[in-house]
């Protein structure tokens, strides 16, 4: 089954790093979070890719490919440029397929999904953003979107309060809790699993992925939301890219599934 990531955005809210170079590409620990992404669907088994790109999408051209061959042992034949790459070894990005497609700089999701059509091969795929991290089982969610016969499936999360939340005893602070999950509510954490049909949902370039196609699948009874409680984080801000900066270098990423 291929992964179809959506990575053609400008990322204009974490400009501090995108003005130099594409929000996929933005470091988590050393490596892009585009990297991180993944390598956690792969550690799952899914290691054919399908990348939209968009935004200086021919940095992360080079960095695919770059990736392979700085991660290798080489042995360089000066006289003919033969290059011959040794050591393949079992790490989790040795046997990656990815295909790197430009969708346009300024389509919307929608119609990023739609100009992948051609590469997922009319089968069922795995549909995420590049700006994502999460501990989700996808063994699990890809077994409850088969138990159910609809056309798509989104992860539903309660993401961290923006705010610190007070536990009041009449006027007594009884219990400060710094930025908990809300308890109240759920959102579309990404992390979906689609049919073909929901091509037909979409109309063009200028759709977004988030309203017209997503209200027509629930109007129509094709949307199921599968319900996540562990650990999900975006990364839409410089705020959040620290913060996650500060989870991996704490030994204890939640998404680091991996050796």
């Amino acid at each position: 089954m291929k992964v179809a990531i959506l990575a053609g955005g400008a990322g204009t809210r974490l400009v501090e790093e995108t003005a130099v170079k594409p929000k996929p590409l933005v470091e988590i620990g050393g490596q892009p979070i585009l990297w991180h992404i993944m390598m956690y669907y792969s550690h799952f088994g899914f290691k054919e890719f399908v990348i939209a790109l968009g935004y200086k999408g021919e940095y992360i051209k080079r960095w695919v490919q770059e990736y392979y061959t700085l991660n290798r042992n080489i042995t360089v034949k000066t006289g003919t440029g033969e290059v011959i790459f040794h050591d393949r070894g079992e790490q989790e990005w040795a046997y990656w397929i990815v295909h790197l497609v430009d969708t346009g700089q300024k389509t919307l999701t929608g119609g990023r999904i739609k100009r992948l059509a051609p590469w997922l091969g009319g089968q069922t795929f795995m549909l995420t953003w590049c700006d994502i991290l999460s501990d989700i089982d996808l063994d699990a969610l890809l077994k409850f979107h088969r138990s159910h016969g609809r056309l798509a499936t989104l992860t539903a999360v309660r993401p961290p309060s923006k705010f610190g939340h007070l536990v009041l005893e009449g006027d007594r602070v009884a219990q400060f809790k710094e930025k908990p999950r809300t308890t109240k509510g759920w959102i579309n954490g990404a992390f979906f699993v689609l049919e073909p049909g929901v091509f037909d949902y979409i109309d063009g370039d200028d759709t977004k992925w988030e309203r017209e196609p997503l209200e027509r699948l629930a109007s129509d009874g094709q949307l199921m939301a599968y319900r996540h409680t562990g650990f999900w984080q975006c990364m839409d801000t410089l705020h959040e890219k620290l913060l996650l900066e500060r989870i991996w270098q704490s030994g204890r990423a939640p998404w680091k599934t991996w050796r």
